[in-house]
Order: C-alpha cells, then structure tokens, then sequence
C-alpha cells in the first residue's frame, strides 16, 4: 500500500492550509519520505472513519494507520531510525513535546484571533455551515467576533512570542543550526496564518519574521506559494 497523508483542503483542492498538516508534511520531507497527500474536507468525516476518529492529519503507512500530529512524529521517529531524526535523542523529544504543547495553547489560540474570520472565503462550500457552527461552539461567538479586535490584539500576540523571539536571536531556528520538528510545529501555525489570511501577524523586522523566511526557504517552494492556490 502506497504511504499516504490525508491533508485539510480548501475549495482548492491544492489548497492545503491546516497547521497540524503543515506539521507532518515537514515531518515526512525530513525523513526523506514520499507520501500521496489526500486531499480532505472537515465534513468527509467518513473518509477518514477508518482511522477512529474525524481530524486530519490521518497518516498511512502500509498497515500503520497514525492520527494526529504529534504522534505521526514519534511513529516516523520510531519505524525510520536511519532516516534523519526529527528529535535528535529522547531529552530533545521531550523538549519538542513542550514546544508541541507552548503552539497548541498559546500561539494557534493568539493566530485565531488574528486570522479565523478569513478561513471561509478559502472554503469549499460543503464545510462552510459546519467551520461556523463548530467554531463559534469553540470560542463561544460567531467567527466575525472572534476578530474583532484584531488590530489591537496583534500586540498582544507579538508580546507573547517574546521566549521565542529571544531564542531566535542567538540561532538560526529552534532546533540549533538546522530545522527539526520543533520548528515544523511552530512553523506549521504561522505557515496556516499566512496561507488563510494577508493579516500582518508578524512585523517585518521581527526575529521570528527572519526565522520564517529562512523556513520558507527550508520548506521549499510549494509552501511559499501556497497562499496563491486560495
């Protein structure tokens, strides 16, 4: 069976946009690995039934079936030990799983109120009703709301990557000297930002906006076209 990544699409089925997704994708270029990526929407729920649950990034690899980011990282860690590590060692494991945890709390959460009110103009219409009403379930108002105030929350969210900003100062990308997949978490929200959303999330003598660059660039040139397949 050919190994194969099912990826959130857009109205575009070459639209690929979702930060867990971007994840993995980077995951499997470091380790080498070539996968079909399957094109998927939020309402094909049973596309993917078969891996137990609704959410993508769903990976298959021959009879291996691994939802979720995270743990499509360790599996890859574990069933390719001679490709290059996305880790380099347990302790670096667990210091990725920190940052796994710092993006999932604190910048997806901030990216939100900066970019959630343009995702629908990006959609097929088939995921439009559900993307509204599952949203405004998570945040508690319509997606309109939920940016609002925007152009003064970005202050708030720059502040908030200042860890960041200090590490990114004294190296060329969290990991040290070269990308792993701590940078490919925190890569993938900012590469969702600027896939859905010409919103100026970051500004452009940040220490991170350098460190994105020098991602793009690491990343390839399908992820810095991407926005324009929207």
């Amino acid at each position: 069976m050919a190994r194969q990544l099912y990826d959130l699409a857009g109205a575009n089925p070459e639209f690929r946009f979702s930060p867990y997704c971007w994840r993995s994708r980077l995951a499997l270029a470091h380790k080498g690995l070539d996968a079909e990526m399957v094109p998927w929407r939020f309402t094909e729920k049973d596309a993917i039934a078969f891996s137990g649950q609704g959410r993508v990034p769903v990976l298959v690899d021959g009879e291996h079936v691994v939802p979720d980011s995270w743990h499509i990282a360790v599996y890859l860690e574990s069933a390719y030990p001679d490709a290059p590590s996305l880790f380099g060692g347990r302790e670096a494991q667990a210091l990725a799983r920190f940052v796994n945890s710092w993006a999932d709390s604190v910048q997806l959460p901030g990216l939100s109120r900066l970019v959630l009110v343009d995702i629908p103009s990006t959609l097929h219409e088939c995921d439009l009703e559900y993307f509204h009403r599952s949203r405004e379930q998570r945040f508690g108002m319509p997606v309109a709301a939920v940016c609002a105030e925007r152009e003064s929350a970005v202050e708030a969210f720059r502040a908030s990557l200042a860890p960041l900003r200090l590490l990114l100062k004294n190296q060329p990308f969290v990991c040290g000297d070269a990308p792993a997949y701590a940078d490919y978490i925190v890569f993938g929200g900012f590469q969702w930002a600027r896939c859905v959303s010409d919103f100026p999330v970051l500004a452009g003598d940040d220490a991170v906006t350098q460190w994105l660059e020098r991602m793009l660039e690491a990343a390839g040139p399908l992820a810095r076209r991407m926005p324009a397949l929207r």
